[in-house]
């Protein structure tokens, strides 16, 4: 009888063991998937932001274009183009 009150124990001090490590392991996911949330929303904050540079550089582009330079002449007449396009467009489905 002895003996299985010793393997008795013993399971129970595995068990013990394992529901702890378990526990540790609950926490140390948890904490992980706050980190993975964070790091999601600073990756979201950063694709904004070179979007909204991205939006500047382009409107400095043609910005400069307007003014004279060489090199953006048609790229300028072009984006001019499709801003008449869309406009066209826009007093289309307006008047409907």
């Amino acid at each position: 009888m002895s003996e299985l009150v010793k393997v008795v124990d013993s399971l129970e001090n595995k068990i013990s063991k394992l529901l702890h490590k378990l526990e540790v392991l609950h926490q140390s996911n948890n904490r992980l998937q706050e980190e993975l949330n964070d790091i999601k929303e600073d990756k979201d904050k950063v694709l904004d932001s070179v979007s909204m540079w991205e939006e500047k550089y382009n409107s400095l582009k043609l910005a400069n274009s307007m003014l004279g330079s060489n090199t953006n002449k048609t790229e300028a007449k072009l984006k001019i183009n499709t801003l008449i396009r869309e406009l066209d467009y826009c007093i289309a489905q307006l008047s409907e």
